[in-house]
């Protein structure tokens, strides 16, 4: 049987989706067997899906089908309970969720969206369905716009509601909670609410709460002319342009979206000047009324004008448009990945995690699950905050995991490379990235050069490099990004989106050096399978390492794996099991593991081994019956980049797994290569990596 939640909401607009969205991940933490059930669903006028299913699904990669995540849409629930039908609703939601609760470890359940139809308010409906599914309830209520005293109220009575109908509730959440009301609001839910039941206050969060320039286009069905890049812009109040310039200047706020006929091209040329200037507000779109458009001159003009500013032309009237726009209400949509990651980390940061997490307990699993990692790694790089070079800075997957990094504020930032181009680049993509709170450094041109210059010559001169060499090589990314850190300006890097691999770390090697004691620097991928995360190495650096060298890489596979949360237990791969094979290179995996086991003999470590034999236990039970390492390995150790490098990319391409790598290991201070090849969730975790290091540095 799984475990299972019922989240539910006093009323519409609640912020639902953004407990919903945390709890998934919670869920997702604890085993990658998470399903996800809304038992009534409502699409939307314009929609062919219902967007909180829809969300749930993609941006999580749910393995689930969209017609298995509800029972019914909203209009035909309304027609069934007019009839008296309600045992039939509750009978098909019944057999729904069954179905889901017996294939997942875990299920969530939203609740409805829509109040006071069929005799039925929002409250009856989400009552008579979690009674019936025998689910506990977590109530979301907002506390925005509303006198506090009537907020606690309304939370008390929607308690006492599920308790006189013997549901469990095991926990409230005030959301859209002003920030200094936050201490008062939870001290007066814990004078209402029982002690044994989990309390949360989140804060409003503006960003959140403003509707989207793309929810106005898809609510009015207008036709985009300029900045379709630039639809998740935040709509941060409206105003009407229909007064001259001069006085409508005035009026805009900041995130106004600006209402005008489509033939006043005062007003769309002066807001778009208004955005471009600093003594004004940002704009986040214009919309044109009327369906009229501007003359091709002043089209040509707009065109010419770069700028973030999406223009829509709509038909109907000013006045009546505007109206339309005011009834917009903020919604997630799995696109808007902004706003995602936005209502994760405020789920993060406000809601106890813990306490949530202990209610499912009785279900954790000793494995470390791929989402729990990933969810990991970001808590990791909290911790202490570290600064790190990005010497990229022109590629876009570089810029755009850039945009999702400070979007979370985990890291600080240096990124290398011309700091126009770079904005230009992610105005083109759409991304709103503030190069202000970044450090951009151009290496052909910085005030650091001479002082690298010097610094290099310094560190190399022994090996014959010249003063002159020196400093042509501090307008190389990688040298300038290495210098960085050996300077104290950054913590750690990441590069080879663009370069080789050689490229990124010969720098390192000559400047930063190997840690005390180590001799060989290697490198690891955390693999991110469907069950498990496995430690794979040595699949980047080096081709064929004596045994040695090999020891000292399952060593410090091991501590990475330790460091990481991953209990090790290391498989010395071969293409033999034990003593039964012999050869060169099986003796050369089997002296490398007794030279391991006298360097570390508390490790748990197994070699020579087979692939199968180290992570099949049927298999391990027949070949190694006694190893504690056999079927179980965490940490896998090749014997050659060769066979390193083919089988990693080999499980990647034919299971999906996900590898988050390569990491470095044996340097002194963190630098992490990336693949040319790699997307912007390989930055994006690269760089939490390396924030970690740096941490345990």
């Amino acid at each position: 049987m799984s475990k299972s939640i019922y989240i539910t909401t006093i009323e519409a607009n609640s912020g639902k989706s953004l407990v919903s969205l945390g709890i998934l991940r919670m869920m997702l933490n604890q085993s990658s067997k998470v399903g996800y059930f809304r038992p009534i669903i409502n699409k939307g006028k314009n929609s062919k899906f219902d967007n909180h299913t829809n969300t749930a699904i993609n941006f999580f990669n749910l393995d689930m089908n969209y017609e298995d995540c509800y029972a019914y849409e909203q209009s035909e629930v309304v027609e069934l309970l007019s009839e008296g039908k309600e045992d039939d609703v509750i009978h098909n939601i019944i057999k729904k969720y069954k179905k889901l609760e017996a294939n997942y470890d875990y299920v969530l359940i939203e609740g409805t969206d829509f109040s006071g139809e069929g005799g039925f308010t929002e409250l009856d409906v989400n009552l008579m369905i979690a009674k019936n599914l025998g689910i506990p309830v977590l109530i979301v209520g907002a506390g925005n716009d509303k006198k506090k005293k009537d907020f606690i109220n309304t939370m008390q009575i929607t308690y006492n509601s599920f308790i006189q109908k013997d549901v469990d509730v095991i926990g409230v959440i005030a959301n859209k909670i002003e920030i200094d009301e936050i201490d008062y609001v939870e001290s007066e839910l814990q004078k209402v609410i029982p002690n044994n039941i989990h309390i949360d206050v989140v804060p409003k969060v503006n960003f959140l709460a403003y509707p989207t320039v793309k929810e106005v286009v898809e609510e009015l069905n207008g036709s985009v002319l300029f900045g379709n890049q630039f639809l998740d812009n935040a709509i941060g109040s409206y105003s009407t342009g229909a007064m001259q310039l001069r006085n409508y200047l005035t009026r805009i706020k900041e995130n106004a979206l600006v209402i005008t006929p489509g033939d006043r091209a005062d007003i769309i040329l002066g807001a778009l000047q208004a955005n471009a200037s600093s003594n004004y507000p940002k704009i986040s779109g214009i919309i044109l009324t009327g369906s009229l458009i501007p003359e091709e001159s002043i089209l040509k003009l707009i065109e010419g004008v770069q700028s973030t500013i999406p223009i829509i032309s709509v038909d109907g009237g000013t006045f009546g448009i505007s109206n339309k726009i005011g009834a917009v209400k903020p919604k997630i949509y799995a696109t808007n990945s902004k706003k995602i990651l936005l209502a994760l980390d405020t789920f993060d940061k406000y809601v106890n995690v813990e306490g949530l997490t202990n209610i499912l307990s009785s279900f954790n699993s000793d494995k470390l699950t791929p989402s729990m990692f990933q969810y990991n790694l970001l808590q990791k790089a909290r911790v202490s905050r570290k600064h790190i070079v990005l010497p990229e800075g022109n590629d876009e997957r570089i810029i755009e995991a850039t945009a999702r990094l400070q979007l979370l504020d985990i890291v600080d930032l240096t990124l290398l490379g011309d700091k126009k181009d770079i904005q230009l680049k992610a105005n083109q993509l759409g991304l709103q990235i503030d190069l202000d709170k970044i450090n951009v450094l151009n290496p052909q041109d910085s005030v650091h050069n001479d002082a690298f210059g010097k610094a290099l010559f310094e560190a190399r001169k022994h090996k014959g490099m010249t003063e002159t060499t020196a400093h042509d090589l501090t307008r190389d990314v990688s040298y300038y990004g290495t210098l960085m850190i050996y300077n104290g300006l950054a913590d750690g890097m990441v590069s080879g989106a663009v370069h080789t691999t050689m490229h990124t770390i010969k720098p390192a090697l000559q400047i930063i050096k190997t840690k005390p004691g180590v001799s060989v620097v290697s490198s690891v991928f955390f693999m991110c399978l469907s069950d498990r995360v496995s430690v794979m190495g040595d699949c980047a650096v080096n081709p064929n390492p004596n045994a040695t060298q090999l020891a000292e890489i399952a060593l410090s596979s091991a501590a990475s794996a330790s460091a990481f949360g991953i209990e090790p237990k290391v498989a010395m791969l071969s293409y033999s099991s034990g003593s039964s094979g012999k050869g060169e290179e099986v003796e050369k995996v089997r002296k490398a593991t007794e030279i391991a086991k006298s360097k570390n003999p508390d490790l748990k470590i197994e070699g020579p081994i087979q692939y199968d034999a180290a992570v099949d236990m049927s298999v391990a039970k027949t070949k190694m019956p006694e190893s504690k390492v056999a079927g179980q390995a965490s940490v896998l150790i090749f014997p050659d980049l060769n066979t390193g490098n083919n089988t990693y990319k080999a499980i990647q391409r034919e299971t999906g797994a996900l590898a988050i790598g390569p990491m470095l290991q044996g340097l002194n201070k963190p630098v992490n290569d990336l693949s040319r090849g790699c997307t912007v969730d390989d930055i994006f975790n690269t760089v939490l990596l390396t924030a970690i290091q740096a941490n345990q540095e």
